[in-house]
């Protein structure tokens, strides 16, 4: 299967932005792209003012319906396995990778993960064994700024003991002039987490065009 896995260092890191200027990027160069996202949470909460629902900006990106993204939505801004849990539900991972696989089948799929990679989907299956059983290579998506030096190394720590080829990480949210601090944290985490950084500058909206050329300033030819 062709695509890659989108993970984040934390929850609100950017990773289904990064996601959808991949697909964008990806669908505006004439590749046939399918997004999927095992679960989406939080959609009890109100909308923001400029970006939609997880699925729904994947969907559009991709160009596709926000039910084909995933099935699984939930409404209190939780863990999958505990929102699922609150719906008197359970999700079933082989069920999870079959889908994704369905999707991928002919097509190139960017696959995001919820929240972090050790976020559990049930209680014995996390983002981390669903991103090792569809063995596409991983994205990091972190934060610029303070803290997002350990939360990164512990990431790619962690992916790389599960067996996950990492790609790249990317620093989103960055400013055309970043500060000093910024500028440290992505050349730290190049050297010390001997893996390529690249960055995705800091989006108004979901317009397609200003997706599609963030995306292309990412390598995703060469990652995949």
């Amino acid at each position: 299967m062709r695509g890659l896995f989108v993970t984040g260092t934390d929850t609100g890191v950017g990773k289904s932005v990064a996601s959808a200027c991949l697909l964008a990027s990806m669908r505006a160069a004439g590749e046939p792209v399918r997004a999927y996202k095992p679960a989406v949470t939080g959609l009890d909460d109100p909308p923001g003012p400029t970006w939609p629902a997880d699925h729904e900006l994947l969907a559009l990106a991709a160009g596709m319906d926000p039910e084909e993204v995933t099935s699984h939505r939930y409404g209190p801004a939780a863990s999958p396995h505990l929102a699922a849990a609150l719906a008197g539900e359970q999700l079933d991972p082989q069920a999870l990778i079959a889908r994704a696989r369905e999707l991928g089948d002919g097509h190139t799929l960017v696959a995001e993960g919820v929240g972090g990679l050790l976020v559990p989907l049930t209680g014995s299956f996390s983002v981390c064994d669903l991103a090792a059983a569809l063995a596409l290579p991983l994205v990091v998506v972190a934060r610029p700024g303070l803290g997002t030096i350990n939360h990164t190394l512990l990431t790619l720590q962690a992916a790389r003991r599960a067996g996950l080829a990492v790609a790249g990480v990317l620093l989103s949210g960055w400013a055309a002039e970043p500060p000093p601090l910024e500028l440290s944290n992505r050349e730290t985490i190049a050297a010390l987490g001997d893996v390529e950084v690249h960055t995705l500058p800091l989006l108004s909206g979901p317009d397609p065009d200003a997706l599609a050329a963030a995306g292309d300033r990412l390598p995703w030819r060469r990652w995949m």
